[in-house]
């Protein structure tokens, strides 16, 4: 960011307007930082719901894969 400037240095409105623009553009860049941040966490709250019906998917097949087995084992004794 530019430094103070000559004119800056000597009129205290001209100091006041030039702060002004300044804050509002930081303040511009801010909202469009919280407004990816919010997207980023909204994407990663839903690969975590995703995840979890994938992991709670796979537990299933896992159990239903060994009650078969042992169905097939207490059968064949």
């Amino acid at each position: 960011m530019a430094g103070a400037t000559e004119l800056e240095r000597e009129n205290l409105e001209a100091h006041v307007d030039l702060c002004q623009q300044r804050y509002e553009a930081l303040e511009g860049r801010l909202t469009k930082i919280e407004e990816k941040v919010d997207s980023i966490h909204k994407d990663v709250v839903e690969g975590q719901k995703s995840m979890t019906k994938v992991l709670i998917g796979a537990a299933g097949t896992i159990v239903a894969g060994l009650l078969s087995t042992i169905i097939v084992l207490v059968m064949n004794l």
